[in-house]
């Protein structure tokens, strides 16, 4: 992931002006910062003009000297809401609300699949599934087994099996779905409970 970009560079162009006013506001000359910093006049001027790229050994100094913390200077931006925006959408009569933001690799769904959905229709595709059950019942058809998870069971399978999963009938489920590319399992790492 590249983290340089337009927003730290438009933080970086802001400092010179956020030093200026932070030592005008203060009344402070650059005479005055010069000496209680060791940072020569024409370095603290040019940093305020934005002609010299602030460094962590000008910034240091000058945060001590105005007795501010060091992001009130910098003002770095804001780290994005890391939480996925996503809306539920409709897919062969079951919500499903997507968990990830990037395409391709493993893939996080939360899926509600109504009580009416208890006829199998077993499908083949590429991939690799697992089905962690939030609250109802799960019916799976899994090549020859046919089986009924509950509450806090999982499963794992490769998609080139037949497969379906739907309710037991009795009642609407929730399942957390993983799903990922060919090859690409599951890996829990989990404590034995003590007993």
């Amino acid at each position: 992931m590249n983290v340089n970009g337009p927003h730290i560079d438009a933080a970086i162009s802001q400092i010179g002006a956020r030093l200026k006013r932070i030592r005008t506001q203060r009344n402070v000359t650059l005479t005055a910062l010069s000496e209680s910093t060791g940072i020569s006049k024409s370095t603290l001027s040019r940093l305020e003009a934005g002609e010299r790229r602030p460094s962590l050994e000008l910034l240091l100094p000058i945060a001590l000297a105005h007795q501010v913390p060091l992001d009130q200077l910098v003002a770095a931006p804001q780290v994005a809401d890391p939480r996925i925006q996503s809306a539920p959408r409709s897919v062969s009569g079951r919500t499903v609300l997507p968990l990830t933001r990037q395409p391709g690799g493993l893939q996080a769904f939360k899926m509600t699949i109504p009580a009416n959905q208890t006829e199998p229709n077993p499908q083949v595709h590429d991939g690799y599934e697992w089905l962690y059950v939030l609250s109802g019942k799960l019916r799976l058809v899994l090549a020859d087994h046919d089986i009924i998870m509950g509450t806090g069971e999982a499963a794992e399978f490769d998609t080139r099996n037949p497969h379906w999963f739907g309710s037991d009938g009795k009642g609407p489920v929730e399942v957390l779905s993983l799903f990922g590319p060919q090859g690409e399992r599951i890996h829990v790492r989990a404590k034995p409970s003590a007993k």
